[in-house]
């Protein structure tokens, strides 16, 4: 059942290797707002391949979100890295990226209108098969693509690493079409106990094919190597 979204999680944590790998600086629209995103495919591969969304954290569109898509793009996937925020920009403070996280967690429609954007650029792209599309998200990213998966939007999986769980509608019977695949650290002190109760149960109520994992000992941020920094220089409790 999960086997296509373990192939995403391999992919995003295993060293790649040498691949010819083309970038692409983009923009879209959503409403009056532009969008700038980042993609990547490897040239090399013949015909089409699965099409990943990468939305990233409260930070916004930088350099992590953009090596992520690149590390996908090296083992043949199509690849976006995402701007929810417009005009690509990026916080360098926590108090700013919340600002700008809130805009858009606090808006679902405004969250759904953006990613849908997204979403149509990356299935048009002349690599892309567009009947395999899945979403990978980081911290607030993980909150979006969970809550696309809610309503559901046509993606074949979902990933949320160290992701918000909670939501201002929980998905119904039925409505979730993607596998969903939520990977948690266990320490992380942003997600609580009764969230992940409350999220578990709410799959199950939705009869969504989801699975959880909790990583013993890993906190907030896991997968980022810049949490290091973050973490005592804005006194977070990060990996």
């Amino acid at each position: 059942m999960f086997r296509w979204l373990t192939g995403i999680l391999l992919a995003v944590i295993s060293t790649a290797a040498l691949a010819a790998v083309k970038g692409e600086e983009v923009q879209y629209q959503a409403g009056d707002v532009v969008l700038k995103g980042y993609l990547a495919y490897d040239d090399a591969i013949k015909g089409k391949r699965p099409g990943i969304l990468v939305v990233h954290e409260w930070w916004g569109h930088n350099n992590y979100a953009r090596m992520r898509a690149r590390t996908l793009a090296e083992l043949g996937y199509t690849a976006l890295a995402v701007d929810m925020y417009g005009d690509g920009k990026t916080a360098d403070h926590p108090d700013t990226a919340k600002q700008f996280m809130s805009e858009v967690a606090q808006n679902l429609p405004l969250m759904k209108a953006r990613f849908k954007a997204a979403r149509k650029l990356l299935a048009k792209h002349k690599t892309v098969d567009n009947d395999r599309l899945g979403a990978i998200g980081y911290c607030f990213g993980g909150a979006v693509v969970l809550n696309m998966a809610r309503t559901g939007e046509k993606l074949a999986g979902v990933v949320s690493f160290h992701g918000s769980l909670g939501t201002s509608e929980p998905a119904r019977y039925g409505k979730v079409k993607a596998q969903v695949l939520v990977l948690n650290g266990a320490d992380d002190q942003f997600v609580t106990a009764e969230q992940i109760e409350a999220f578990k149960k709410e799959m199950e109520n939705a009869g969504a094919k989801y699975r959880f994992i909790n990583y013993p000992g890993a906190k907030h941020s896991f997968t980022n190597p810049d949490a290091d920094v973050y973490g005592p220089k804005f006194n977070m409790p990060l990996a």
